[in-house]
């Protein structure tokens, strides 16, 4: 009796939550771990199906690095980074479409299905869900102070410049779960590798989410003693990055989380997506998870 007591205690202190969220969209960027693990891929299925049964749009955009890898191993493409983004061209980026559009996608959407949820996949591709156009990047040429940068080509790496969310619409108004792979299109109708920190944070600050919802490897943002930061403002993150606390992969992420609050994005979260239903810890619990950033 007293374990269904506190039980009933966990129901009621989610209501709040529940009743604040309700009609709400979330964004969540599934990636990391929780993509491996059998035991995790399970669980968030059914956290997702959770958030949809008591109202709440969950959208789902998902990463595969690492499946990418094992593919293009298997037929000996050696991988090149620059800056930490993958160089892409023209047989890598059939290789990456393939992976995350044809096999990434489908085993999320089949996870989700198979645990009664209703899960439609979803290139940024399908009817020009993330429209875009090359990255540009540069690196400084040489010593002189004089001389100009130098454009390094990355090949059919992507930066978003147009949600087209009326897909997402629809699917919200049918009652589906979108799960979307990050591969955009541009202007030429040809495929654009894009990372998928950027996808969820583009699509969140289209749909005006309430949350933006990052899911890592890392119990969030740390501080300069290893402990975990809960809360940080907007205009603490340049402070920051800039004394050292948030450094490495960490950067790209809190700007992320930064842009999609400038485009009117509500609430953004970098959670651990190792901790066994970390999503509803960080949307129904007092506590949360992981490190919110906010206005």
């Amino acid at each position: 009796m007293k374990k269904s007591i506190e039980r009933a205690k966990v129901l009621i202190e989610s209501l709040p939550y529940m009743q604040e969220f309700r009609h709400k969209t979330v964004v969540i960027k599934y990636g990391g771990h929780a993509m491996v693990d059998e035991n995790l891929k399970r669980q968030f299925a059914l956290d997702v199906i959770l958030l949809k049964q008591i109202g709440i749009n969950p959208v789902i955009v998902h990463g595969g690095g690492p499946q990418i890898n094992q593919l293009l191993d298997r037929l000996q493409i050696k991988p090149s980074y620059v800056q930490g983004m993958r160089v892409t061209d023209g047989e890598t980026m059939d290789v990456v479409e393939m992976v995350l559009v044809g096999k990434v996608n489908k085993e999320i959407v089949g996870n989700i299905n198979h645990c009664g949820g209703r899960a439609v996949g979803l290139s940024g591709r399908d009817g020009d869900l993330v429209c875009a156009e090359k990255l540009k990047i540069s690196a400084k040429a040489g010593d002189a102070m004089e001389a100009p940068p130098e454009l390094i080509d990355l090949g059919r790496v992507g930066q978003v410049t147009h949600i087209n969310a009326s897909i997402l619409r629809t699917l919200e108004r049918e009652d589906f779960i979108p799960v979307i792979a990050p591969v955009g299109v541009g202007a030429d109708g040809q495929a654009f590798n894009i990372n998928a920190d950027l996808v969820a944070g583009a699509i969140a600050g289209e749909l005006k989410a309430a949350k933006l919802i990052l899911l890592t490897d890392v119990a969030g943002v740390m501080d300069q003693e290893g402990a975990l930061i809960h809360s940080l403002r907007l205009d603490e993150l340049a402070g920051q990055i800039e004394r050292g606390i948030i450094k490495g992969g960490m950067i790209p992420k809190v700007n992320c989380c930064a842009t999609a609050l400038k485009q009117g994005v509500t609430k953004t979260h970098i959670i651990d997506g190792r901790v066994e239903h970390a999503i509803l810890l960080e949307m129904f619990t007092h506590e949360g998870v992981g490190t919110e950033i906010v206005q």
